[in-house]
């Protein structure tokens, strides 16, 4: 059985072949892939090809299961359920939503005007960009299954906590008055012919891998530098074990970026291979989905200072503790 989750592992999910097959070629082409330069390409397009393949597949499929969850539908689920178990559900749903936070927002909002808890929706919000199928996969496909579903776990707990913690605290004031006073608009949503979401999911698959090549290719390009020109030592000074501030120096970084999981993984794949902390890798990544600057400036339209400030707070002291947590625990994961 072992044997058989390493060849998925490293061959269906990981495309190690593909790696040996893009190297075979750049060597035939006379570029040495054993050099920084050739080591760099061989990075790019390795990376750029199995990122796409992936994503392609993923987006297919995490739409065609969206398509079962248009708006309305989510919001007679999630209105079913009370306290945590309610915050809960909107956190698994927030896995098959759009890939990035800017995507969730305008989600978010209608939830919020539909009248679901104002905490319901906020775990949906952070679940939404930090935490979904794809995250799973291709982390998997690069840190190992232990890893991604420990992060899958530990984001949707994030998740839970943050919106439970918006709920106690009582905030429904501090959501701008044009949202609360919006109200729900029923709509039922037709059902769907097989034809109908197969179309859809190919839609999505245009539409979204167009929005997320931009941040793929610079993430990898970023990747490629790292991996093949940035000395180990600078690395492991910077975010290794030897600086007990590598967590929050990680997560302070990544919030004025802007990029989804998919351009980010392949910057975290190069920090590890040189030697950064595993929990100091995931800080970086969740900052840069969750709380991207855009991201920010969209949700102030939404909520008030006091809201948007705690919700800030909340992400960026779970994510850093995240970090602290994988730090310690990175010995055995990987």
């Amino acid at each position: 059985m072992s044997v058989l989750w390493d060849l998925i592992q490293n061959q269906v999910l990981g495309m190690k072949w593909l790696n040996a097959l893009v190297g075979q070629l750049l060597t035939f082409l006379g570029l040495d892939v054993t050099g920084r330069l050739g080591g760099s390409v061989q990075f790019f397009l390795y990376d750029v090809l199995k990122i796409t393949i992936l994503l392609c597949c993923l987006i297919f499929l995490i739409s065609y299961i969206q398509s079962y969850f248009p708006p309305e539908r989510s919001k007679k689920i999630m209105g079913r359920f009370h306290g945590v178990w309610a915050n809960g559900m909107a956190a698994l749903l927030g896995t098959v939503t759009p890939f990035c936070s800017c995507s969730s927002i305008p989600l978010f909002i209608g939830f919020t005007s539909a009248g679901l808890p104002l905490g319901v929706t906020f775990s949906f919000l952070i679940s939404s960009p930090m935490v979904d199928l794809g995250s799973l996969v291709l982390l998997m496909s690069i840190f190992g299954t232990r890893v991604a579903l420990v992060y899958v776990a530990v984001g949707l707990v994030v998740a839970v906590a943050g919106g439970t913690l918006i709920e106690r605290l009582h905030m429904e004031p501090y959501v701008e008055d044009f949202i609360r006073s919006a109200g729900a608009v029923e709509i039922d949503s037709p059902d769907l012919t097989r034809r109908e979401r197969l179309e859809y999911a190919r839609d999505q698959v245009s539409s979204t891998f167009r929005k997320v090549l931009p941040y793929l290719l610079v993430g990898v390009g970023i990747g490629a530098v790292i991996h093949n020109w940035i000395p180990e030592s600078w690395i492991e000074a910077v975010l290794g074990s030897r600086n007990p501030f590598g967590v929050i120096l990680a997560t302070l970084i990544g919030v004025p970026m802007y990029a989804d999981i998919f351009g980010t993984i392949p910057v975290a794949e190069a920090l590890l291979y040189k030697g950064a902390q595993l929990g100091t890798i995931l800080s970086f990544m969740m900052a840069v989905t969750t709380l991207s600057l855009p991201s920010i400036i969209m949700l102030r339209k939404a909520v008030k200072p006091k809201l948007l400030s705690l919700f800030i707070g909340i992400c960026t002291a779970g994510i850093i503790l995240v970090g602290y947590l994988f730090n310690e625990v990175q010995f055995l994961l990987i």
